[in-house]
């Protein structure tokens, strides 16, 4: 499986910016994709996922309200609408592919099977 992130960059707070990730090589076509991010000097933690069949969501807490998740089937891509940015959304963000639970479990890394390179998101004024 193949995933490649796109969208990353800078903004200043209170602005937006799209995150893109397309799969390809998955055999079936229900799996949960969606994003991490790890800023300086903290773990990696799950922000938002999605099914891509049932189209069931996750997103975290503290991005709630803001960002927003969804998925283009005809495309496997999913993207991350990231409004209302402030300099604590300042990470690099990976897309990941795998089960739900592996995006809310603060260990759960290791139910995903499949990253992205990642890509820096800062936000600063």
């Amino acid at each position: 499986v193949q995933l490649v992130e796109s969208g990353g960059g800078s903004a200043q707070p209170g602005g937006s910016l799209r995150l893109s990730c397309e799969a390809s090589g998955y055999s079936s076509g229900d799996y949960t994709i969606g994003w991490f991010r790890q800023a300086p000097g903290k773990a990696r933690e799950g922000v938002s996922a999605i099914n891509s069949e049932d189209g069931d969501t996750y997103i975290t807490d503290s991005v709630k309200g803001r960002f927003s998740i969804s998925f283009d089937h005809a495309k496997d891509t999913v993207y991350m609408d990231m409004n209302s940015l402030k300099p604590e959304d300042t990470a690099v963000y990976y897309c990941a592919l795998g089960d739900m639970v592996g995006f809310h479990l603060p260990d759960g890394e290791r139910y995903l099977e499949s990253w992205g390179a990642g890509t820096l998101v800062t936000v600063s004024s």
